[in-house]
């Protein structure tokens, strides 16, 4: 079976590239989700976050403060270090687990942000990144999340450079254009990576 990673940076469409692919019946797994599962109410990681930062750390219900906790992980890069050093074992673990699970699949997806900032993209044998002009990005960002310009400015600053996401990419996804244009990208994809998967299993 062929894993094939899928990022990109913030706003750069991620998720609506996932959900073309998942449409076109690929299994795809979201290391985002798996990163709110490891830090659900009831887990030790939880429990880590707020002997490590604090009471701020949950909100009234008990769940992350996602917002309070990207807040400070970008202002004190060391807590940032911190969290990475709790969380991305425990990560990776659960996507292994998963890719295990489907190994009768031709081929299956990671989506993750820090598929090549983190040691997730060994688990994969392709690389995909969705790419779009940093002006746009800002803008997508600003619009999707409600990020002021300079907040949504920071976390693309903290993230790798563009440049070196795409020349790490064996394939690139422009999604600059409309939905339209990125769903005949990913369905010119999806037979290209069938084909290799099932080159790669004879």
């Amino acid at each position: 079976m062929l894993t094939v990673g899928l990022t990109g940076g913030i706003g750069s469409g991620k998720s609506a590239a996932s959900r073309l692919f998942e449409q076109l019946g690929v299994a795809v797994i979201d290391a985002d989700q798996v990163a709110r599962d490891v830090v659900a109410p009831g887990e030790p990681a939880l429990d880590a976050i707020q002997a490590e930062f604090g009471d701020a750390a949950l909100d009234v219900s008990g769940q992350l403060n996602r917002r309070w906790l990207r807040q400070q992980v970008f202002d004190y890069p060391e807590k940032r270090t911190w969290l990475e050093a709790l969380l991305h074992p425990l990560i990776r673990q659960q996507i292994l687990n998963w890719i295990t699970s489907h190994q009768q699949e031709d081929y299956v997806i990671l989506t993750s942000p820090l598929l090549l900032e983190t040691d997730q993209h060994r688990l994969t044998q392709a690389i995909i990144v969705v790419d779009l002009p940093e002006d746009i990005q800002l803008q997508r960002s600003c619009e999707r999340d409600g990020m002021t310009t300079a907040a949504a400015g920071k976390i693309i600053a903290a993230q790798m450079p563009r440049q070196q996401r795409v020349e790490r990419a064996d394939f690139i996804l422009d999604n600059s254009g409309n939905l339209a244009s990125l769903e005949a990208q990913v369905a010119l994809l999806h037979q290209q990576l069938k084909s290799r998967a099932i080159n790669k299993s004879t």
